[in-house]
């Protein structure tokens, strides 16, 4: 079949006729690069005066290209979480001691803010697990309800990197669980196998802004030793013991402990630019490709930043990342407009914001879309496209799965190029075409690879090949022009799915097999970004824009509630989900 396409493809690309004078060239490249990587933008860190700054510029470049302002004028606004504080009336008090804040304690980021006055239990790591050969309950036989949940971080086998208990050692889970005991509010202590030194976990912005719905309060194990006293048990011999004999250790403190935890959220809005330039043909000219890339960075670095050095508090300039990809979107908005009256479709060039901060602009843009999400039919997506990895003189072209029509278009393409073109068919990926691709559109994602400057103050302009860049730009551009001028748009096919494992990421035995909102854009539960045809949920009736609320009777409130609860579930079980569709709440009842 792809041989049968390609013959008259030939013929089509030699009768398109488009203007060979027009060029994207290194100097405007160059020059856009350089203002959006200069110190003065300070890292374009979303919610900051430096990022609109950078907005405003990339703007005037596309109006000045004859491209016509969408949305708010070229915005689309978006309300983020920028930063967290501390406020005025975290404490925490018991038998007459009253801890110092950030000496012996500290909320934790996503802490509801709350005052419990309640007694301590002790409950080793938090666990509740009863799966195949796995069975650990640090509940059994202690009474939570009511009260604070002391438990210990991480889980008893840090030493296996296969260890069974990876997937339930995080934060989220252990809270979840001593919510769902009954617990009033969460102590947690970092073990000394995990940290050596004594210290608190830093309050650092997470990109889910979903709070916990219960005071969590870490604190140090001095601090713990002190709640402890009366037993005359030390927090490190508790942990000597579960961890020999793999085994839970649970009991009543005897300590009633008053803890107040107050967490402020800064919120700022930050957008992205959005811009079109009209098709031609009266009939395709309502449907639309999409070109864009972030412009958005890690600002100063620091801790939760992403940065690599989060101890380094410095300029993150993302020459490469992502100013080179903004620079692309630019020079071929310019590039693109002089071939108007010859592009049939329409075209819409985006700058997002806040792909560092888990991809939220992209996502904004696919669900308020400034014109209907089905007429979009391709997204092309620019990120690092500046600098080849060394001694290798290659670029990565993802997505090329995602139409039945994609390996057929682009091998005419690639004849006599500079550089050699690696297909990927994976339509998921860490950058902005996932949240395209997730709504069954094309995708073709351009990129030259990781460095080691990636996320760090080392990402600097005079590191760029604009040279480079600028062949990948006319490549980019006979693709563009050449899906733009197709009498049928691309064909969508299903291509890949996201996995993860490992000590840093969880490992499931079963899946309902979805694209979940890792963003967290929804309050109400887990919203279903994409459904993978003939999985679990496909043949339980589950749909794209469902929003998940519960999983066989227990509650879901977020991405990592969700993943939670997945823990508990075995394949071959039927489980109900609880769904809001449309505004009504419905149940599903899927097979794993």
């Amino acid at each position: 079949m792809k041989r049968l396409f390609l013959l008259p493809l030939l013929v089509f690309l030699a009768s398109l006729g488009f203007s060979q004078n027009a060029k994207i060239t290194a100097k405007d490249l160059q020059e856009y690069v350089q203002f959006l990587a200069s110190d003065s933008l300070k890292g374009r860190k979303p919610g900051t005066p430096e990022i609109r700054v950078a907005a405003d510029y990339i703007l005037s470049h596309f109006l000045a290209a004859g491209l016509k302002p969408m949305d708010e004028k070229g915005f689309q606004w978006i309300e983020i979480v920028t930063d967290v504080k501390l406020g005025d009336k975290n404490s925490i008090t018991f038998d007459g001691f009253d801890a110092a804040i950030m000496k012996d304690f500290i909320p934790l980021s996503f802490s509801s803010s709350a005052t419990v006055n309640a007694p301590v239990v002790f409950a080793g790591y938090g666990f509740d697990i009863d799966i195949d050969s796995l069975k650990w309950n640090d509940y059994k036989g202690v009474d939570v309800k009511g009260k604070w949940v002391m438990v210990f971080r991480s889980d008893p086998d840090l030493d296996n990197s296969n260890s069974k208990f990876i997937p339930y050692g995080d934060v989220r889970s252990k809270i979840l669980i001593a919510k769902d005991k009954g617990a009033a509010g969460v102590l947690l202590i970092t073990p000394k196998g995990f940290e050596k030194e004594d210290k608190l976990m830093p309050l650092v912005v997470e990109n889910n802004e979903v709070t916990a719905g219960i005071p969590i309060l870490n604190i140090t194990r001095d601090l713990a030793n002190k709640i402890l006293k009366k037993t005359g048990i030390s927090i490190d011999s508790l942990d000597r013991t579960i961890i020999s004999s793999k085994a839970p250790n649970s009991f009543q403190t005897g300590v009633t402990l008053n803890g107040t935890a107050e967490v402020v959220q800064k919120r700022e809005k930050t957008a992205n630019v959005v811009a079109l330039l009209e098709g031609s043909d009266p009939l395709l000219k309502d449907e639309y490709l999409v070109v864009g890339g972030h412009y958005d960075h890690l600002g100063f670095g620091g801790t939760g930043s992403g940065s690599r050095m989060p101890d380094t508090n410095a300029v993150h300039n993302g020459a490469d990342d992502n100013a080179s990809g903004t620079a692309m979107v630019m020079a071929l908005a310019k590039r693109l407009s002089q071939e108007k009256g010859k592009t049939k479709r329409s075209i819409i060039f985006v700058a997002f914001t806040c792909e560092e901060l888990g991809l939220l602009g992209s996502k904004y843009f696919v669900d308020h879309p400034p014109v209907e999400l089905k007429k979009i039919k391709a997204m092309f997506n620019f990120d690092m496209v500046g600098r080849f990895e060394k001694d290798k003189n290659s670029i990565s072209l993802s997505g090329t799965g995602t139409a039945i029509e994609s390996d057929s278009l682009l091998k005419p393409l690639e004849t006599n190029l500079p550089f050699a073109v690696v297909h990927s068919p994976d339509g998921y990926g860490p950058s902005d075409h996932a949240a395209f691709y997730s709504s069954n559109i094309p995708v073709f994602y351009f990129n030259t690879g990781v460095h080691t400057d990636y996320h760090t103050p080392f990402d600097d302009t005079e590191k760029l090949d604009f040279d480079a860049e600028k062949e990948i730009g006319d490549f980019a551009t006979n693709i563009i022009l050449t899906v733009d001028n197709l009498p049928k748009a691309l064909t969508f096919k299903e291509s890949g799915k996201k996995e993860q494992g490992g000590r840093s990421g969880r490992r499931f035995k079963v899946t309902l097999g979805i694209m979940p909102d890792f963003a967290g854009t929804e309050k109400k539960g887990l919203r279903i970004d994409g459904v993978n045809k003939d999985g679990p949920a496909d043949q339980g009736g589950m749909k794209k824009g469902d929003i998940i609320t519960g999983l066989n009777g227990k509650s879901v409130g977020n991405i990592y509630e969700y993943m939670t609860r997945l823990q508990s579930l075995k394949k071959g079980m039927t489980v109900n989900v609880e769904i809001i569709r449309d505004g009504k709440n419905e149940v599903l009842i899927i097979s794993l």
